[in-house]
């Protein structure tokens, strides 16, 4: 897997970064993840390595391009909410797309802040939900205006 690297960043950052990639490596059928801000932009990614996923055997991300995961959770999330509150459903906590060759699970984080996974159409999607509530449980507290902006300014230099 390739990921941005994580040095100069604080250790929360770091942390962040390690969190996804565990995510990533360790929960069967994920392909990716990233977590979009509520503004729609990339704050972090983990997408696989081409090299690494075709000698697995495993498919890239949408298009191959963490970019295109981030902007696919960004409208899902947008339309969520929005549909939420025409309904008056209340808060969006999860938002799940099954397609025949693919998933695609939105959680929300508790800023505002969206976690997105693509993951294989064979996937077993409570262990990911279960694995992606983990994530928002460890990561939501932290996410404060500071780490944002040290999470943007590091994925704008690595694009």
């Amino acid at each position: 897997m390739t990921a941005p690297s994580t040095f100069g960043l604080s250790t929360e950052a770091r942390n962040l970064h390690w969190l996804l990639s565990n995510l990533v490596e360790e929960v069967p059928g994920v392909h990716s993840v990233t977590v979009v801000s509520s503004d729609g932009l990339m704050l972090l990614s983990s997408d696989p390595g081409l090299a690494t996923a075709k000698a697995a055997g495993r498919q890239t991300g949408p298009k191959g391009s963490s970019a295109d995961l981030a902007t696919i959770v960004s409208g899902i999330g947008s339309l969520t909410i929005g549909a939420a509150k025409l309904m008056d459903g209340g808060g969006v906590k999860q938002t799940m797309v099954a397609m025949e060759e693919g998933s695609v699970f939105v959680m929300s984080i508790s800023d505002g802040s969206l976690l997105g996974v693509h993951a294989t159409p064979d996937c077993d999607m409570s262990v990911i939900a279960y694995h992606m509530a983990l994530f928002v449980g460890r990561a939501g507290h932290v996410l404060t205006p500071e780490l944002r902006s040290e999470l943007r300014k590091s994925m704008e230099s690595t694009q």
